[in-house]
């Protein structure tokens, strides 16, 4: 059955592994994500695809004269396979450590909690920026799968500026026509912070910003009933997942300097959802064992096997030309 992050959290047999699954829920994308598990892994894990049907058109009606027939037109659809890939870090910590400082387990703490962090940033970027054809053992995102779809815009918008009532309703038209570009309510929108900010202060000016309480002491911003969501930082990196550019692009189609991209999400198992493996365990950890000879000894997080689907083309959109500087 499909599973999320927060059900996982409440299979988790001890604390330890519960921690783990609550610090990857901090990544809002996780947090939203439905992973469904379905793929099995046939002969000890020869076999990780997960194969589905995109919608890319809907159906038409129309009306017809008497003796007439109506005009035929189908759907069209296109088959993808997504091969389910694993990702994490290890770290090494020499047995001596583990009793320097105040707590016993400080120097396996502090490694454990940055290859949580950073397992966060790699998957919420290969979610937007994955191409397995550029990254080896990578998955493809987003960006790859909306390229050349009719919910590609690449109009030039302009945030930038003083944000002044004016340039408030250019920012949250240009939200509205986003979202109006899906085949049903979205659950996010995903984007760098300069352009979340600027969300941020336009719907503050017509009472659409809310904010609530999240998980481990964070804050979910909406606009309405819309999760905003900063993409946040590559793994090891101070970059931005969704860039702001530097400098244009002469195209076609052509970028201008200081634009970016915003995405609009809808989550579901028809919609843009995880893949995981039937019956496995989402995300695990291995500790150092300290118990046997040797002085180094390795710990790892991982996440997976795992992979995104975008089921059907109007399930997200995406604004490339948007300058916020």
């Amino acid at each position: 059955m499909p599973v999320s992050l927060s059900q996982a959290a409440q299979n988790a047999v001890t604390d330890l592994d519960l921690n783990v699954i609550d610090e990857f829920r901090t990544n809002q994308i996780m947090d939203l994500i439905t992973f469904d598990d379905v793929v099995n892994p046939i002969g000890g894990g020869g076999v990780l695809t997960y194969g589905y049907t995109r919608l890319a058109t809907l159906a038409t009606a129309g009306f017809r004269a008497i003796n007439a027939e109506y005009t035929p037109q189908e759907v069209t659809t296109q088959r993808y396979n997504v091969d389910l890939k694993q990702l994490g870090g290890s770290f090494q910590v020499d047995r001596i450590l583990t009793g320097i400082g105040p707590a016993a387990t400080g120097s396996v703490a502090l490694n454990l909690q940055q290859k949580i962090k950073s397992t966060q940033a790699l998957f919420g970027d290969t979610v937007i920026n994955g191409d397995s054809a550029v990254t080896a053992n990578s998955f493809d995102g987003l960006s790859k799968a909306l390229a050349g779809s009719t919910t590609e815009d690449f109009t030039a918008y302009d945030w930038s500026g003083t944000m002044d009532e004016a340039k408030a309703y250019v920012v949250l038209e240009t939200l509205d026509d986003l979202l109006g570009k899906l085949d049903g309510e979205a659950g996010a929108i995903v984007a760098n912070k300069k352009a979340i900010n600027r969300i941020k202060s336009a719907a503050r000016r017509t009472s659409q910003y809310v904010e609530a309480p999240g998980p481990r002491n964070t804050t979910i911003a909406s606009y309405g009933n819309v999760r905003l969501i900063d993409a946040g930082l590559k793994a090891g990196s101070a970059d931005d997942v969704i860039p702001v550019r530097t400098s244009a692009v002469t195209g076609p189609p052509a970028q201008a300097a200081g634009s970016t991209d915003i995405y609009a999400v809808r989550f579901g198992l028809d919609a843009f959802h995880g893949v995981s493996t039937m019956g496995g365990q989402l995300i695990k950890t291995w500790l150092p064992d300290f118990s046997t000879a040797g002085a180094v000894k390795t710990g790892e997080v991982e996440l997976g096997p795992v992979a995104v689907a975008l089921k059907a083309t109007k399930a997200a959109s995406v604004l490339r030309n948007v300058k916020v500087q």
